[in-house]
């Protein structure tokens, strides 16, 4: 084949973690080529899909790094002063803030699609990264000094190839390696309703009998629906007429932010939580949902993401200081080590957590109203959660 390219990292898959991925590799001098299904223009110009990332101050400090945060509109830029729980109608909500933590904002609340844009944007303007956009990947062929990627248009002979193609990885799956899949059996709605009350910056969870709410702040009278029900009611609402749509949404939440109306598109999403049987490979490595994919209740999966593959980055660069290699056995090693001791026991949990808030029967009600209870009383255990929340470190720059 004529058509070869050299790269130090191929990257599969040019989502938000991938092209993060590659901002850093070539921050540290590595040569980059990343390989995008997408056609040009809703890779560079993605469209809005409903989904509001609630970035920590760790993800903040990454994207600033990686050159993309200063991209991003700050008119679109929505802080979070306080995230509500609460289940049923037991009116006594934990909640979280700031309040003793000497910042502003537990995170901030960005629109999927403008994360991608500004990713997209400050990738396609670093001279030692190569985009591929409308490229199918065809097979990936691991050798011992470097991994072939054959795809539509040639072959990438790369030191290291990385999959960061979502939950259900092509790539995982050409390397044979398995996955422990949770289907939720729920579908997730989300979508955006003006509304004529304020929201005051707070983030609400409502795990009401039947039904699973998050209402997220976004700049202006308005907020994100996320709703979780079973995939045919989903269906049905997603379809409904905009006016009834409006109407039973309002009965749904109870009124609590007045009249509202939708002001987007709506978007459905299946809930299955995965994780991967392993992270690495011979000269391969898995980042973001294909290593790990999160049930979104506690919102920790695109930070999860961005911190993989900041720890995978870390690895290869002293590899490469080292021994010139970026695929180094060693150095994949290291990174699934330290990935998997940050990810393992949150994905337990994350999943243990959404059992018992979507289970109503006796005594799952009974139990989560208890805890909500007895958490928020414990101020040990909350000032613990806030700072897994916000994930912020004394050198974090303000947002």
């Amino acid at each position: 084949m004529s058509n070869i390219e050299h790269t130090d990292v191929a990257i599969i898959g040019g989502g938000p973690v991938g092209l993060a991925t590659a901002l850093l590799m070539a921050q540290g001098g590595l040569s980059v080529t990343v390989v995008e299904r997408a056609p040009l223009s809703s890779w560079s110009e993605p469209g809005f899909d409903g989904r509001e990332i609630a970035l920590t101050h760790h993800s903040v400090r990454l994207l600033e790094q990686a050159g993309a945060w200063s991209l991003i509109p700050q008119a679109v830029v929505c802080p979070l002063q306080e995230a509500r729980i609460e289940t049923g109608s037991f009116r006594h909500p934990l909640t979280f803030d700031t309040r003793g933590e000497g910042v502003d904002a537990l995170g901030w609340l960005v629109s999927n699609n403008q994360i991608r844009r500004a990713l997209f944007a400050a990738a396609s303007h670093t001279p030692n990264i190569t985009l591929l956009p409308a490229t199918s990947v065809q097979t990936i062929r691991q050798g011992h000094d470097y991994a072939a990627v054959h795809h539509t248009h040639g072959q990438i002979n790369a030191k290291l190839v990385v999959g960061a193609d979502g939950r259900f990885s092509p790539t995982r799956q050409r390397a044979g390696i398995g996955a422990i899949v949770h289907d939720f059996r729920k579908s997730m709605m989300v979508c955006r309703m003006a509304h004529e009350s304020p929201h005051h910056n707070v983030a609400l969870q409502w795990f009401d009998e039947g039904q699973t709410i998050a209402l997220l702040p976004v700049n202006g009278m308005a907020s994100s629906l996320v709703l979780t029900l079973p995939p045919k009611e989903i269906e049905q609402l997603a379809h409904m007429p905009r006016e009834a749509f409006n109407a039973e949404i309002m009965r749904r939440v109870g009124n609590r932010l007045g009249a509202m109306r939708l002001v987007s598109t709506r978007h459905v999403y299946p809930l299955k939580g995965v994780y991967a049987h392993r992270f690495t490979n011979r000269r391969l490595a898995l980042v973001g949902d294909a290593a790990v994919g999160m049930h979104p209740i506690t919102a920790h999966g695109f930070n999860l993401g961005l911190k993989g593959q900041e720890t995978l980055v870390q690895h290869v660069l002293a590899a490469v200081a080292g021994n010139g290699d970026a695929g180094s056995v060693t150095a994949l090693r290291a990174f699934e080590r330290q990935h998997r001791k940050a990810t393992a026991f949150l994905f337990a949990g994350t999943n243990g957590i959404a059992s018992l808030y979507t289970h109503d029967g006796p005594p799952f009600r009974q139990i989560r109203e208890g805890c909500l209870r007895v958490a928020d009383k414990f101020l040990p255990f909350k000032k613990a959660v806030t700072s897994l929340l916000m994930d912020r470190q004394p050198s974090t720059p303000g947002a």
